[in-house]
């Protein structure tokens, strides 16, 4: 390696040679490269993506463009490979899902307000940078018709967005996801410091409500009045807690802190918190890298190791010391947890040249019909599957972070 570096330098200018030894170092101890490629983890598994939806709005297995959480959370992580790269291809691919939705008016096609769904915000995220590149006026008309959501959200008695309109009084960790960062953006951007103690309040009652005292950790949700069949009657909490519901919560901490003015009073309270979440998650870290369906209970039969979840947490301690927000020696537990994803989740299709990710748990909930009862066995019913936009998203996000 050292005579090839040393023969570039007829050829490079000083600047490149540095910035290729610079790159051999990382790439050489990060395994960002996939073995036999020159491309990079990143890159080939959102050109995998893709190959196997060439519209993005079939990410999900759908087969008509809809508003949807999952295509918020993949196609920022295509926004961010494409801030990276500066392929076209990547932006084309986000453009082309939002304009099939977004009318000229600043309606969405599939969104409706009545439901006064979290999830449905989280789209949103895309319409800041659609309207930064573009100037069309319809993106920033569709932002304020999401921000008129967050207005008249239905909430907690003090002040906790609900879930969904029909679920009375419930707080989810996904919700603070959905929510947050988009709130937080649209604060600074066109928002008022009211917004963003509304933001941050949000977090508090997290932290007040959701937390169990033997874990240091939150459980996936809480119903206020305590009248739900999973609800503990005296807390109001449901019984378990869900690696992927961590993951949205974790990835919310360290998203709304790229928004939250170091200045804001609760900038160091946030960043307190987000490290105490990944410390006692750390301790529940399989020897691999990675972490179970239900990170507790590793050693329960039927307990897997699952890809979205273990993702989301890959990426969110890298992002965190890459922005500041801990100390570096976390990067080592980033690494590990990387590599753990590599190892365990990441596969290689030799015949169609793709990667894929596997063991991804679809989706889990609360209550509803059928009823969710939010039990250990719930959580490993639900079905797993390879590619779900929940992990695909996270892990696209977690290279970027790493190839840094």
């Amino acid at each position: 390696m050292l005579k090839s570096f040393l023969f570039s330098v007829k050829f490079f200018s000083l600047q490149r040679c540095i910035r290729f030894a610079v790159l051999l170092c990382v790439f050489a101890s990060s395994s960002l490269l996939a073995k036999g490629s020159d491309e990079l983890w990143s890159v080939r598994m959102a050109d995998s993506e893709m190959l196997r939806n060439p519209q993005a709005y079939t990410l999900d297995w759908r087969d008509t463009p809809r508003w949807s959480y999952t295509h918020g959370l993949e196609l920022m992580a295509f926004w961010r490979l494409y801030q990276a790269t500066d392929d076209e291809r990547y932006f084309n691919y986000i453009q082309e899902y939002v304009d099939t939705l977004v009318k000229d008016d600043g309606s969405i096609k599939t969104y409706d307000i009545s439901k006064y769904n979290i999830d449905m915000i989280n789209p949103g995220k895309l319409l800041f940078f659609m309207w930064d590149k573009t100037q069309n006026d319809k993106y920033r008309k569709a932002l304020d018709l999401l921000r008129s959501q967050l207005k008249d959200h239905p909430r907690t008695s003090e002040g906790g967005f609900w879930h969904k309109k029909r679920y009375t009084s419930q707080m989810w960790l996904d919700g603070l996801y959905m929510g947050t960062p988009f709130y937080a953006e649209y604060a600074v951007r066109f928002g008022t410091q009211a917004d963003l103690d509304d933001v941050v309040e949000q977090f508090q009652l997290v932290e007040k409500y959701l937390y169990r005292d033997d874990t240091g950790l939150p459980i996936h949700g809480w119903d206020e009045t305590k009248k739900q069949y999973w609800a503990n009657k005296q807390n109001g909490q449901s019984p378990h807690h869900w690696g992927r519901s961590i993951g949205w919560y974790a990835m919310a901490m360290v998203d709304v802190l790229d928004w939250l003015p170091k200045t804001h009073a609760q900038h160091g309270w946030l960043k307190g918190r987000l490290q105490n979440l990944l410390d006692n998650m750390l301790k529940l870290q399989h020897r691999s890298g990675v972490w179970y369906q239900v990170p507790d209970k590793g050693d329960v039969g039927g307990n897997y190791l699952e890809s979205s979840g273990s993702a989301m947490m890959t990426y969110v301690l890298a992002r965190a010391v890459n922005k500041g927000h801990l100390p570096a020696r976390y990067q080592a537990q980033a690494e590990k947890a990387y590599q753990g994803l590599l190892d365990n989740f990441i596969y290689h299709d030799k015949v169609n040249n793709q990667i894929h990710i596997t063991r991804v748990c679809a989706v889990a909930g609360l209550g509803g019909k059928p009823y969710r009862d939010a039990s250990f066995e719930y959580y490993m019913s639900e079905t797993i599957r390879s590619n779900d936009p929940k992990a695909v998203g996270p892990f696209i996000l977690a290279s970027l972070e790493l190839q840094r």
